[in-house]
């Protein structure tokens, strides 16, 4: 599940016109490239951001083993 997914519980739906302003209009084929392209590095952007925070939380992650009878928080 995406984040947005599971933060507004539908899915992300993407903008059509991702261009700067004073840009000309795109139209048909350029403008699926130019969006696939900048979906692309966001989604390279997120996947590092992800394999960076595993790595942060695995380091301080250990298995815990408690016994019948012991007390615990």
């Amino acid at each position: 599940m995406a984040p947005y997914e599971a933060l507004h519980s539908w899915k992300y739906r993407l903008p059509i016109c991702w261009y700067e302003v004073g840009e000309k209009s795109l139209i048909g084929h350029e403008l699926i490239k130019i969006t696939l392209d900048k979906i692309r590095v966001i989604s390279d952007k997120l996947q590092t951001a992800q394999g960076r925070q595993k790595s942060y939380t695995d380091k301080r992650r250990c298995n815990l083993e408690f016994l019948v009878g012991d007390n615990v928080f």
